[in-house]
């Protein structure tokens, strides 16, 4: 199973009790999620033609995330058959309750394309340039894009699981019940034996703020991911955040731009 097939049944599957409500959250919420789910083929498996047009009426029920940028980006890249955005529909439909299992590369590249629409939008607004487009959000047109996008999902798929760590280390209770959510998404064995092993070793802190340094795009996707996956409801967890973010060198409004668009309080 490759890594970013993981990463998107662990945001399948969410790894706190307010995980999924914080994905729904990001990408508008209500009737937002069901246009996009509709616009983009969520449930089955097809495509609207034109589907900016109708995303900026979703993205406007919810608050405008993904309408408002989406066109922009699109221009960026040269063209929205250059966007990723297909993955988006399949983890809309599927927060929306159209099927228990991961659609395998599908909602891998929802996920990657979710935290690069919410990074997107942070730097954007806060870096007084042109803020770059994240891979994953945007079509790898090389197999060297293509090993990046992959290695991008490991370190996210890792800060996920590192920030579950921040106050304590992951109990077999919460062990197995996290492994016992990603498995109804359909992950394979070799799936969760990675995440059952990265569960068990200790923080690995250091190691992602250098895998992020100079980055970043790929700094706001990683600390997006760890907003995702704790319920940032204690001390512990706070501080683990703000030195995430400050190790990583994100600008502290664009940490505040991306806890408003998850919808959780620091």
């Amino acid at each position: 199973m490759k890594i970013s097939d993981l990463l998107g049944a662990v945001m399948q599957s969410g790894m706190a009790p307010s995980s999924t409500d914080r994905v729904k959250n990001s990408l508008g919420g209500g009737g937002a999620l069901e246009g996009l789910a509709g616009l983009l083929g969520g449930a089955s498996g097809g495509r609207s033609q034109s589907p900016l047009a109708g995303l900026a009426g979703a993205g406007a029920k919810g608050g405008g995330l993904l309408g408002n940028i989406l066109g922009e980006v699109s221009q960026a890249v040269g063209g929205q058959q250059n966007l990723a955005l297909g993955g988006l529909g399949a983890l809309a439909g599927s927060l929306l309750g159209g099927g228990k299992k991961s659609m395998g590369g599908a909602m891998g590249g929802g996920a990657m394309a979710l935290l690069g629409v919410i990074a997107y939008q942070a730097l954007k607004a806060h870096s007084g340039k042109k803020a770059p487009v994240p891979l994953g959000l945007r079509e790898p047109k090389t197999a060297a894009e293509k090993k990046q996008l992959e290695k991008n999902s490991e370190f996210i798929l890792k800060a996920m699981i590192n920030a579950a760590k921040a106050d304590g280390q992951i109990d077999e209770k919460e062990s197995r019940k996290i492994i016992g959510k990603i498995k109804k998404t359909g992950a394979d064995d070799e799936g969760l034996q990675f995440i059952m092993m990265e569960m068990q070793k200790p923080m690995e802190t250091g190691k992602l703020i250098a895998a992020a340094k100079g980055k970043p795009e790929l700094a706001a996707e990683m600390y997006t991911a760890s907003l995702l996956a704790i319920e940032v409801d204690t001390p512990e967890e706070r501080h683990y955040l703000k030195d995430l973010a400050s190790g990583m060198g994100l600008d502290p409004r664009v940490a505040r731009s991306i806890e408003q668009a998850v919808g959780v309080k620091t």
